[in-house]
């Protein structure tokens, strides 16, 4: 142990001593203990508040319902419960001179709680939301295992102030405030998930099949036992567990899968189970499987410039044209033990297998001089003129994403005491190997006369500019006329992120003549291993005569017709039957390999102290959390400036920061209906791990990344304010504003044309701090089910929130500080909305759900009108469920009924040009589901 490490579990451990000892002590007798369920006894109301009226104490039930009042003294009580979708219950209690007072209570006899579906989904995201400590956002499934959605990340948009971000259409990576999703710390079972990506620090959201799920809880304000590195919210992902229910449950779907541009039906099953094999020992998992076939077209600009006769044009487009192929396996798994009545264990399992087959092919069409003709609209270039570079590609990539986790813990209740704790493995791994990626055919045509060609390009369209070749077309569509140029095998690609946990946290509970107030303190560590490694071989001859013409192919893209295009798998045949005459190119093959490398340690050093006042009305968390950060990176540096003689130096950089953290929770209880929260905090957001890596990467389109060890991480003050109405029965309404002061925070900067190290690069890319920022916002959200209406009208239900988001900061234009400029954060957008329209009655159960995220920031350009801007993206998902009997439920869900396409463009010249536009269209799911 360090010393900063033993002055600082001293320092705690002897301010818990002084505030122990300044509390008065209170003649207290016995405990009160007992379980929340529904009228059926069929789940257990985890969040449901209970009350001793008489002294002002309030508890939350557990995921299992129970809950306990410590050292209450001898008498008669009245005990309270309640539940959104509920009626109020209460009964009268006796606590004797000693002992354990027992007090089960039901919610719901009379019918007016439901278990099952839309109903039950939102009476206990609204309960679990009441009932926390600060702004919070949640969304669970019901009793019989159905989740609102099928995909964990898609299903987060309907909660105030969630929204998504896509890749390859599929929502995946989720974003708070409209804010980057990097800036989110998310765990599963309450650990944190490394990320496979080697250049990622968090983890897509779809990891877990929704149908494993029982929760998922946004936190949006911090209180001094949780983790703080997050700016955005924490999101905590919660598993199944055996004593979530009352009863048993084995749940069964199978699930058809249909997207309109593959033209192809694939399939998705699950089984979900939770079963009590004794009264205290119960197993719950499942196990998940789903292969999506999916197409996607895609165009991208790149170097939009000026002629001197006005006309503007782009130097480079690209057609893309993916075919792509995913493949997931997921399972959990779950035991739980109570080992006595004062004593829970736990051990919670995750595993999850991704794997990804991506083909693309493309045609690359590269100017290299200015147009012979053009409009506002439009421009032409001739081959008489200057050259016209056509490159005509394919992608073969095969890539395994690989998760697993295991955490085991417990906690003990002795006397006041409680006390948790956990240890915890995780890992994850991106694996590829034997992708060849891309194998490029290349033709540089500058005829004239007889062999001019011609390329006009139509900009009109500003998300899809199409092109039209003239003259010698019969020449730009011969196979034969674009031989091999170059590809890069991947002999090995190995991402592996690793970490280990072990927390600890104790709390003691005095009870004051009215309500109660709690020390509590705890310590943890996490220590994180993050390692790239890259081996590549790249050729760029050919013994013999090559061309396009022997792996022709056809294409499946829809915008245009590309001509000549590789065969999918054909190239990768080709090379392995031919490899022998292939010739390599060393000095490639040494820098891509050598330069990308890297290895980085992370560990995290952690301690806080809170004291928690807690009576029926108001309730305050206030302390201080402590966090040394230590980092050990290691990586490559390459020095080219002689082919011939390549210098791989391995470097190293070591640093450590501590961040005292405050922070300040309060919630106070206006009325029944009428709640007021507060919370100030201060957090920090470590960089990438892979951004801080030192090292000089260059890709086979020459384009530059350089690394930043020197990268801070953000740090930020936090404030909110919110009021929550629960006007009635499953229905609220919340607004609040929120503010942050950032320092620090980190840009993607690109440049121009450059050469570092002997290597000459045509694009570059790196990570710089910013100066200060500040964020300021406002959500308001509404849930309500049309009781009072008039039948059929009864059983709508709504879902809608609204947030606004204003993020600005300061950078300075190549580092100088007279230069300032003001931008957007990256990837934050101003508006973003969700809108559920929800009908559920009798068998039938229907939802429409929009969402709405404005244009944001994604890279930062030399000037702003080269900054990479995503524009505003609406979509639409319809689904419907019918239920056959008890047990059987048929269902369908459309997504993406609009269509709605991925389009980033840059403000050139006062108007949006193209960068990049992808489209997906719509996917359709049907099934069937039944639970026994």
């Amino acid at each position: 142990m360090t010393i900063f490490s033993r002055r600082r579990t001293h320092m705690l451990a002897s301010s818990a001593a002084i505030l122990v000892a300044m509390l008065p002590a209170t003649a207290l007798a016995g405990d009160v203990v007992g379980t929340i369920t529904d009228g059926s006894n069929t789940r257990a109301l985890q969040g449901a508040e209970v009350r001793i009226l008489e002294l002002d104490r309030v508890v939350q039930a557990d995921r299992d319902g129970s809950f306990r009042f410590p050292h209450v003294p001898a008498g008669t009580y009245t005990l309270e419960a309640r539940y959104l979708g509920a009626d109020k219950r209460s009964q009268s209690i006796t606590v004797g001179d000693s002992g354990t007072a027992i007090a089960n209570m039901t919610l719901g006899d009379d019918g007016s709680i439901l278990v099952v579906g839309q109903a039950a989904n939102l009476s206990s995201s609204l309960s679990r939301q009441r009932a926390a400590d600060g702004v919070e956002s949640v969304l669970t499934r019901d009793a019989i295992g159905q989740f609102p959605d099928q995909n964990v990340a898609e299903s987060m948009r309907r909660l105030s102030g969630v929204n998504i971000l896509a890749d390859q259409g599929e929502g995946r990576f989720v974003s708070v405030r409209g804010l980057d999703p990097e800036l989110n710390a998310a765990s599963i079972n309450g650990t944190r998930i490394p990320a496979p990506g080697g250049d990622s620090r968090s983890v897509a959201l779809d990891v877990v099949a929704a149908e494993l799920i029982e929760s998922i809880e946004v936190k949006k304000t911090l209180t001094p036992d949780m983790d703080a590195d997050t700016l955005g919210a924490s999101i905590e992902i919660n598993t199944t567990s055996a004593f979530d229910r009352k009863k048993d449950l084995l749940s069964v779907k199978l699930e058809g899968s249909y997207n309109d541009y593959a033209n192809s039906l694939t399939p998705k099953a699950s089984v979900d189970f939770s079963t009590r094999l004794t009264d205290n020992f119960g197993i719950a998992g499942g196990v998940s499987y789903y292969r999506r076939k999916f197409e996607s077209d895609n165009i991208e600009g790149a170097d939009w410039k000026t002629a001197d006769d006005g006309t503007i044009y782009a130097e480079e487009l690209q057609y893309r044209d993916y075919d792509v192929e995913r493949e997931r396996l997921g399972a959990t798994l779950s035991l739980d033990f109570r080992a006595s009545d004062s004593t829970k264990l736990y051990a919670r399992g995750l595993y999850s297998q991704f794997s990804d087959q991506e083909y693309r092919g493309d045609v690359i069409l590269i100017m290299d001089g200015e147009p012979f003709a053009g409009s506002a609209t439009s421009a032409e270039f001739s081959t008489a003129d200057d050259r016209i570079e056509v490159r005509r590609r394919m992608k073969d990539r095969y890539e395994k994403q690989k998760i697993k986790s295991l955490t085991i813990g417990g906690e003990t209740d002795a006397d006041a005491w409680k006390l948790k704790y956990s240890l915890a493995y995780a890992e994850s791994t991106e694996a590829e190997n034997g992708s060849v990626d891309p194998t490029r055919f290349r033709a540089r045509f500058n005829g004239d006369g007889d062999d001019e060609i011609r390329i006009k390009f139509d900009y009109a369209d500003i998300r899809r500019p199409s092109f039209s070749v003239s003259g010698n077309s019969a020449l730009f569509n011969d196979p034969s006329q674009y031989k091999f140029n170059e590809l890069e095998s991947t002999d090995m690609e190995l991402s592996r992120d690793k970490e280990w946990t072990a927390k600890f946290d104790a709390a003691r509970e005095f009870a004051l003549d009215h309500g109660t107030f709690t020390v509590q303190g705890g310590v943890k560590s996490r220590w994180r291993q993050k390692s790239y490694d890259f081996e590549t071989t790249v050729y760029d001859g050919f013994d013999g005569n090559y061309t396009l013409a022997d792996v022709l192919g056809g294409q499946t893209y829809r915008i245009q017709d590309l001509g000549p295009l590789p065969q999918q798998g054909g190239t990768s045949d080709f090379f392995y039957g031919n490899r022998d005459k292939f010739e390599l190119n060393p000095f490639d093959t040494l820098v891509n390999s050598a330069s990308t490398d890297y290895a980085i340690d992370e560990d995290i050093l952690a301690g806080y102290l809170l004291g928690r006042y807690d009576s029926g009305a108001l309730r305050l968390i206030g302390g201080v959390r402590v966090e040394q950060t230590k980092n050990d990176i290691s990586g490559n540096i390459i020095n080219a400036e002689d082919e011939d003689d390549v210098i791989v130096t391995p470097t190293n950089f070591k640093r450590k920061y501590t961040d005292w953290l405050p922070s300040l929770a309060v919630r106070y209880e206006v009325s029944d209906d009428v709640l007021l929260r507060f919370g100030a905090s201060r957090s920090l957001v470590r960089p990438k791990l892979s951004s801080l890596a030192p090292r000089f990467i260059i890709d086979e389109d020459r384009e530059a990344e350089f690394g930043n060890p020197d990268l801070k991480p953000y740090s930020a003050w936090n404030l909110d304010l919110s009021a929550e109405w629960y006007f009635a029965k499953n229905s609220s309404l919340s607004a609040g504003i929120f503010w942050k002061s950032v320092q620090d925070f980190i840009v993607e900067v690109k440049g121009g044309a450059g050469s570092a190290y002997g290597v000459n690069f045509l694009r570059s890319m790196t990570w710089e701090n910013g100066d200060t920022a500040k964020i300021k916002g406002l959500e308001v959200s509404f849930a309500h089910q049309f009781t009072s209406l008039p039948a059929p009208f009864d059983g709508l239900l709504l879902n809608a929130n609204y947030t606004y988001t204003d993020a600005v900061g300061t950078v300075y234009t190549d580092g100088d500080i007279t230069k300032p400029r003001d931008i957007s954060l990256p990837s934050s957008s101003k508006h973003t909305f969700n809108l559920a329209l929800g009908y559920e009655k009798g068998p039938l159960s229907l939802r429409a759900a929009g969402t709405y995220r404005d244009k944001y920031l994604d890279e930062l350009g030399a000037s702003a009108e080269e900054d990479r801007i995503v524009d505003q993206h609406f979509q639409l998902d319809l689904s419907a469920k019918y239920r056959v009997t008890d047990k059987v439920r048929l269902f369908a869900e459309w997504v993406n009924v609009t269509d709605a396409p991925y389009f980033a463009y840059q403000q050139y010249a006062g108007a949006k040009r193209l960068l990049q536009y992808e489209k997906y269209s719509w996917t359709a799911k049907f099934g069937v589901s039944a639970s026994f």
